[in-house]
């Protein structure tokens, strides 16, 4: 379950939250009667029902990258928007957005091959160049190498690269957020723990009978 509250149909705002609420789940209390038509519960929604400004917010910002006026590829915001949900170690974002490419007509090879996007073959020189892009802006903070920049700069528009700019670090934030709030896909535990040495282990033995402070 999220770390925070989700909020019931009985008491959500009835200006911004309830009209999603009946967009996505009909006439169900989206927390007795979890989940949507990709196959998430749609904790995503009641948690940030919270807020109602933010909820409106985040909505607005689905509504501008899937605008007609958008000038990038969707094919391509979407590359982005995947590799940001991959590289964050975001389930929900990497497979909602997985979905989206399928919806878009993109082959189940281009799919398959995002995780390991650096060595594939599938690609074309726009789809590199933009998965390269998306890499140095989720992965390095962007850090964007100018050489890398310049390729980028000669193969689109200043507002396209601004957009894919924004919309990648936008669902990096989308992927952060689920992560530390355990929505959707993201609701399991951290699988980076310490392993129980077995019974009898001695650390001792393990630093060659040299016992170390700390």
């Amino acid at each position: 379950m999220p770390r925070l509250r989700e909020v019931p149909r009985a008491e959500a705002e009835d200006k911004t939250v309830l009209p999603l609420y009946a967009a996505l789940f009909g006439d169900r209390d989206p927390v007795a009667e979890p989940g949507t038509a990709t196959g998430t519960r749609g904790d995503w929604w009641s948690v940030f029902a919270n807020s109602p400004a933010t909820l409106k917010h985040a909505a607005q910002g689905f509504a501008y990258y899937r605008s007609p006026e958008r000038k990038l590829d969707p094919v391509l915001r979407e590359l982005g928007q995947t590799w940001a949900g991959w590289a964050t170690g975001s389930q929900f974002v990497f497979s909602q957005h997985c979905k989206s490419l399928r919806g878009l007509g993109v082959s189940e090879a281009k799919i398959a091959a995002i995780p390991t996007w650096q060595t594939a073959s599938v690609y074309d020189a726009r789809e590199r160049l933009v998965l390269a892009y998306a890499d140095r802006l989720a992965c390095h903070g962007g850090r964007v190498p100018d050489a890398l920049f310049a390729e980028v700069k000669a193969e689109f528009s200043d507002e396209e690269i601004f957009e894919l700019t924004y919309i990648t670090c936008l669902y990096q934030m989308h992927a952060v957020m689920s992560r530390a709030l355990r929505t959707e896909f993201d609701d399991r535990d951290d699988p980076i723990v310490e392993v129980p040495a077995p019974e009898g282990f001695d650390a001792m033995d393990f630093l060659g009978g040299e016992r170390r402070g700390g």
